[in-house]
């Protein structure tokens, strides 16, 4: 043990001496050594009290892989497996982190902060950064399609990478590596956001070479060639790019964070799992000032997994991740096997949600029985009895209807939250901004929103996540909508798109009662309101301007269009510039539809 660490260590026994008036531990941390891990472990282990707050002066604070505790943990949309976790926070009446501006800088495959079955969380005033990315990124400065090879500058800086036998791998940190380039997407170089018109690939070169200018030939047909001039980024292998979230709670109650910056992190940023009531203000997940990055989470900034009381987002700012800014959802489970009249096996859906606390004991869920799609009895689970991380057996305190069967798909009714997002920020990442499932009240209001895809979508599907389900209740209003779907599929500005599988009705009514209005809308062109299977949906009094001078990408695409709806209503909407068409209904839902004809 070094010298600084003796010091930090013999500060820690002085600080666990002293109690508040609740008889809480206060534990104060000084960035005095090289490897915070021990320094921090120590502190935690020399005390069994259930309050703890632990305050940092403001510095940089590096923690190390070598010295985690490690442990096996189900993450859900994420890799399952053995973490080393630095902050391991478990059965806490309450949790204060006081931060005071301090940096933390992880190296290598940890996960951050692991906070379990606690209640009254309050972290503030800190942020986190990874030492080297676990990101390739190169320049592309010459594209032959003929002959199936991009020429590339590889970004070194923070990044690290090496050409080893014909492959690019990288992080190359502490013996990991990703055995492919994998997903990769191209990014402008000057605004950090993803190339108009790019589509997700998954890039195997068949074989790179160095050229004798220091830069690489990457040999790999591909149907689309990125940009010359753009970035090129790559996370690796889809079954391992995921480790773990900056912030990762479940079963947790009662949660505050503000001013929390997440630049870079393994996974998401902020992950909930079965957690009540959550309020994040200024909190962030975005690039570091200079940084020489194009990326900031792996995946999503907030992920939001059956959690129940209220979310609230606000004043925060989300950018460059690789998935959505806010994902909000229930889980869909299958019916395996009906076992006697109370008792059914299920299974899950998507092999990131294996090892999901699904239910507990006196969790009301409703069964939704092919092909209909509607939330439909409604039962209490009096019993859970898990087999491994795949299949689990419920008992019921009623009996189960006589024909379900198995397909039959089943969504948890208790863990669903009312949700809030206002004076938020997202922009420059992939795919969407806000992606909602939760039929209880829903504001989305004065934020703005750029976004790759499809800027607010709702979509409840048993297709490949399984995440669930139909919103009941929401209001957007006030938004400022910049530049969106530029994405190389075609997408919308609010996309509404249930995907159940294929047994059930493919027309059948499913979300309703939404409200999208008084909307500022900066457009390229290209959809905006594009809807199937809605109940109830007003877009009235949004002003929408083609002002971005950008190539459209689906010049036929209509402003609005609607399918197998009813009671869509459009009123005093008003559109400057150009567009081809302006409302495309179907029959069904022009059959109730109200339309003042603002835009015809």
């Amino acid at each position: 043990m070094n010298k600084n660490l003796i010091i930090a260590v013999s500060c820690f026994v002085i600080a666990l001496s002293m109690f508040d008036a609740n008889a809480t531990t206060v534990i104060r941390l000084s960035p005095s050594a090289d490897d915070m891990t021990p320094v921090l472990a120590k502190a935690l282990q020399g005390t069994t009290d259930k309050d703890i707050k632990i305050i940092f002066e403001k510095g940089e604070y590096r923690f190390l892989a070598d010295y985690a505790m490690e442990r096996y943990t189900t993450v859900t949309n994420h890799d399952n497996g053995l973490k080393k976790v630095i902050f391991a926070l478990d059965d806490y009446n309450s949790v204060e982190i006081e931060g005071n501006g301090a940096n933390f800088i992880f190296h290598g495959r940890v996960a951050p902060f692991q906070v379990f079955n606690s209640q009254n969380i309050t972290i503030k005033n800190l942020s986190i950064d990874w030492d080297i990315p676990f990101t390739f990124l190169a320049e592309i400065m010459a594209v032959n399609e003929k002959e199936g090879w991009r020429d590339v500058k590889p970004r070194n800086g923070s990044h690290q990478w090496a050409l080893k036998n014909g492959k690019i791998t990288f992080p190359n940190v502490d013996g990991f590596t990703f055995t492919e380039l994998g997903s990769s997407l191209p990014w402008e170089a000057d605004t950090k956001r993803v190339s108009l018109g790019a589509i997700d690939l998954k890039s195997r070169p068949t074989h790179v070479e160095k050229l004798d200018n220091g830069l690489l030939r990457i040999y790999e047909k591909l149907d689309s060639y990125p940009p010359v001039g753009s970035l090129f980024s790559s996370k690796g292998d889809r079954n391992v790019h995921r480790y773990a979230p900056a912030f990762h709670m479940k079963n947790a109650k009662n949660v505050e964070m503000s001013n929390v910056v997440v630049h870079h992190a393994l996974g998401m940023g902020f992950l909930f799992e079965r957690t009540e009531d959550i309020a994040l203000r200024k909190v962030g997940v975005y690039l570091s000032e200079g940084s020489d990055r194009v990326i900031s989470t792996i995946a999503d900034a907030t992920h939001f997994a059956n959690c129940k009381g209220h979310v609230l987002i606000e004043d925060s700012r989300f950018e460059n991740m690789l998935d959505d800014g806010t994902n909000l959802r229930g889980t869909y489970v299958m019916v395996d096997e009906v076992i006697n009249d109370k008792t059914l096996r299920f299974k899950f859906g998507h092999f990131e949600q294996l090892g999901y606390e699904f239910a507990a004991p006196g969790d009301e869920v409703w069964l939704i029985q092919q092909p209909n799609t509607e939330r439909q009895q409604v039962n209490i689970i009096s019993k859970v009895n898990v087999i491994n991380e795949e299949y689990s057996e419920l008992t019921f305190e009623q009996t189960l209807p006589k024909n379900l069967q198995k397909g039959d798909l089943i969504e948890n009714k208790t863990w669903y939250p009312s949700f809030t997002m206002r004076g938020t920020t997202i922009k420059n990442n992939r795919a969407r901004n806000v992606v909602i499932k939760t039929p209880l009240k829903t504001v989305i209001e004065d934020n703005y929103f750029s976004s790759m895809m499809a800027s607010i979508l709702f979509r409840g599907e048993s297709f490949f996540w399984f995440e669930a389900g139909a919103v009941g209740d929401v209001l957007i209003q006030n938004n400022h909508f910049e530049y969106n779907s530029y994405y190389g599929g075609e997408q919308a500005v609010l996309y509404i798109t249930p995907r159940l599988g294929k047994v059930f009705n493919q027309k059948q009514l499913y979300d309703q009662n939404i409200r999208f209005i008084n909307n500022k809308i900066d457009t390229h062109g290209g959809r905006i309101v594009w809807a199937d299977r809605v109940d109830g949906i007003v877009v009235e009094n949004n002003s929408i301007e083609r002002s971005i001078h950008r190539a459209q990408l689906f010049p036929d695409a209509p402003v609005f269009e609607f399918k197998n709806s009813q009671n869509v209503t459009l009123k005093n909407n008003r559109y400057i510039g150009d567009y081809n068409v302006a409302v495309v209904v179907d029959k069904t839902s022009g059959e109730t539809l109200k339309d003042d004809g603002s835009i015809k």
